[in-house]
């Protein structure tokens, strides 16, 4: 069995999925560039092998509309600073928010899933319900309604 289908296997998913992967990829990429104090591109350019992609378009996007993504997470995220989330839950909300903002192509209900799916899997245990929470607030900020279904 290969990796990528035991890895498939042991999180529930039927087969490799070339997006879920890239997202993944894309949030290990983001957390190394919090971790270490340096920009995602930096990131990027350090790894051995060159990120597919879809996954350097992730991250660079992110990277890009960091500032606007964070103020759309700030003003969703009840009660919470971005400064007090959890480095990957917020990793994984600028992810997912860039996907919103910038990908119509991807509908809400895949980015939200697969955000809560990124959570639930690296981060605590209430992580999904939080990521849930504010991706469906940010949803109706960053789509227009003919892009939300």
């Amino acid at each position: 069995m290969t990796t990528a289908v035991a890895d498939s296997a042991r999180s529930g998913r039927r087969g490799p999925d070339v997006r879920s992967d890239a997202r993944e990829r894309a949030l290990y990429a983001l957390y190394e560039a919090h971790s270490k104090g340096l920009s995602p591109t930096d990131v990027l350019a350090g790894h051995v092998v060159a990120a597919d992609e879809l996954t350097t378009q992730l991250v660079l996007g992110v990277e890009e509309h960091g500032e606007r993504l964070d103020a759309a997470i700030a003003a969703r995220a009840k009660g919470w600073t971005l400064g007090r989330m959890p480095v990957l839950d917020l990793s994984v909300l600028r992810l997912a928010a860039y996907e919103l903002a910038e990908r119509p192509d991807v509908p809400v209900a895949v980015v939200i899933d697969e955000a809560v799916e990124l959570a639930k899997r690296f981060s605590t245990d209430d992580s999904g319900k939080f990521v849930n929470g504010v991706l469906s607030a940010l949803a109706k900020d960053l789509r227009l309604p003919s892009e939300r279904e």
